[in-house]
């Protein structure tokens, strides 16, 4: 079941809970709170001066606390009601973190990194149907996108924008073209992929004024192998260099960081608006290396 509609049951859950105490067992608990603070004090009237409890007002403070304690069916619902509203609304609509469990975004984002997804910056989202309800801008060219995977939405995959609505994206013989234009690249040292025990070709991209670090395998092959249907398909054209694809109205282009490791649009197609979860911004925490942490393009 989607975490989001857990969390979402649990927020009604407790909510109600937390509503039905403050509105109908608190005021009842106050009520036995007063009454047995009044029954103690008619017994210390009635005993009298001398035999009266030295600690009253102690044991006043203990009667009162008696009454008012909530039930521990309260306790587990209506108790929790707040940090679990505060993680509903931090997650939905701020940010949500995120662990890469794949190396298709190497050299930017490796395997073990924690990142967290800004929620906001393509609008406001329900968390239970993902329709947007305001705001937002769309995502750009260069931005590090979570998306739900367009072929098991209950998956969620990490990708690069390279094309928006509108744009023709050329990716042959590993160079990368939008629009007409080349993407200019820059040489960097070679790459040592510690999970492949090789060393892969790496580049500096620069896509719309913004840089990236990718990497190539030569001796890979530059054709596309194993293409999927999907929607819009015949936007693309595929030869034995690459592939060519118009980007539909409405939808996005991907590709991963570590060219010849990753499944992305090439493969599967284009990613609608409705499946973006959002933009990933800063790595938070990866237990491998403390020095990863912090922001990335």
């Amino acid at each position: 079941m989607n975490f989001a509609l857990i969390l979402f049951a649990l927020v009604v859950i407790t909510g109600i809970a937390w509503v039905s105490d403050k509105a109908l067992f608190l005021p009842r608990r106050r009520t036995a709170a007063a009454a047995a603070v009044a029954e103690f004090n008619r017994q210390q009237e009635r005993i009298g001066e001398r035999f009266a409890d030295e600690n009253g007002d102690s044991t006043r403070a203990r009667l009162r606390d008696n009454q008012l304690r909530q039930p521990w069916w309260l306790e587990y619902t209506a108790g929790f009601f707040p940090v679990i509203l505060l993680v509903f609304v931090l997650r939905s609509f701020v940010v949500e973190p995120f662990k890469i469990p794949s190396g298709s975004m190497i050299p930017t984002l490796l395997v073990g990194d924690f990142i967290l997804v800004n929620k906001f910056d393509y609008g406001i989202r329900s968390p239970i149907s993902d329709q947007k309800l305001f705001g937002g801008g769309s995502p750009k060219r260069g931005d590090v996108v979570v998306f739900r995977y367009p072929e098991d939405e209950s998956v969620d995959y990490i990708k690069r924008v390279i094309g928006v609505p509108g744009d023709v994206v050329v990716y042959k013989d590993k160079h990368l073209t939008i629009n007409g234009v080349d993407v200019p690249e820059t040489p960097l040292p070679d790459f040592l992929d510690e999970d492949r025990m090789g060393y892969a070709k790496q580049y500096e991209e620069t896509i719309d004024g913004r840089k990236n670090a990718i990497l190539n395998i030569p001796s890979q092959p530059p054709f596309v192998v194993g293409v999927h249907d999907f929607p819009h398909k015949e936007n693309c054209s595929y030869d034995s260099a690459g592939v060519t694809c118009k980007v539909p109205p409405g939808n996005y282009f991907m590709m991963g960081d570590n060219r010849d490791n990753s499944e992305d649009s090439r493969y599967w197609g284009f990613v609608p608006d409705k499946n973006l979860v959002g933009r990933a911004f800063f790595i938070w925490m990866n237990f491998s290396d403390l020095k990863r942490i912090g922001g990335f393009h």
